[in-house]
């Protein structure tokens, strides 16, 4: 039984790869019944500045799992700091113990940082990753990697600078541009159901947003933005395989 969350298919591609029908977890967060069991229990998840997204978080903490091997699939697009430490402690505080997590650098979709047509180009070796953790899986390792002092200096600067500018983060920073065409993409794939269409124009509620960039990514017209600026606003990505259906699948609340 394997879990995700994705937001422009990263994770969505690696979990298909170690399960065929892999769960979305923004379609079953709020269904009564979070019980699982399986002989192996896993979740795929991007890691943002250093953290589990709200929503997967969320889930942990309404979800109960018995199974004897429970792990963790991270997708990251520059530094996974000290991302896997951090989930691993706070799930055995909750009285979760996580046998294994990998972590597998993938393109990075933040937008204000870098441009999706360079993120692309990168060979980052990315099916060798996802091949070793499905034998590590297999085998049922045991594997918390440890973080580097760098890892956490990093992690810890971020929640500095997010915890003084909550803005960047919770949603603020997305902007629809007169570009706008009305099609309805962005009510689709956000997980939170965030976006409504009222005049033939796209508007977003003020609310949980995930900052996953599903919206920004996946509009054809490119007409959500950040207010940080795009490091290069003509360039948008969705993963090679990840079609806009699979993300509306995925996703779509409304």
């Amino acid at each position: 039984m394997l879990f995700y969350f994705t937001g422009t298919g990263n994770s969505l591609y690696v979990a298909r790869q170690i399960e065929e029908k892999p769960i979305s977890i923004p379609q079953i967060l709020h269904q009564e019944n979070l019980k699982f069991k399986d002989e192996k229990i896993g979740i795929v998840y991007p890691v943002y500045a250093g953290e589990a997204p709200k929503i997967v978080l969320e889930f942990l903490e309404k979800a109960t799992f018995e199974t004897d091997y429970f792990y963790l699939i991270l997708t990251y697009g520059k530094d996974v700091t000290d991302a896997p430490e951090c989930i691993a402690r706070l799930l055995e505080e909750k009285g979760r113990h996580v046998n294994y997590i990998h972590s597998i650098l993938m393109v990075d979709n933040y937008l204000p940082s870098f441009d999706m047509n360079e993120q692309r180009a990168m060979n980052k070796n990315v099916e060798q990753q996802i091949q070793q953790a499905l034998q590590d899986i297999q085998n049922k390792k045991e594997e918390i990697p440890e973080a580097t002092q760098a890892g956490r200096d990093f992690h810890a600067s971020a929640k500095e600078i997010f915890a003084k500018n909550p803005e960047l983060i919770n949603g603020e920073q997305i902007t629809v541009t007169d570009k706008c065409v009305g099609c309805g993409i962005c009510t689709k794939v956000c997980p939170r159901g965030l976006f409504y269409i009222e005049d033939k124009k796209a508007k977003r509620k003020q609310n949980t947003c995930e900052f996953c960039l599903a919206c920004a990514q996946n509009c054809p017209s490119k007409a959500i933005i950040t207010k940080l600026k795009d490091a290069n606003p003509n360039a948008r990505y969705r993963h090679e395989k990840v079609s806009l259906k699979d993300i509306i699948e995925a996703n779509q609340q409304v």
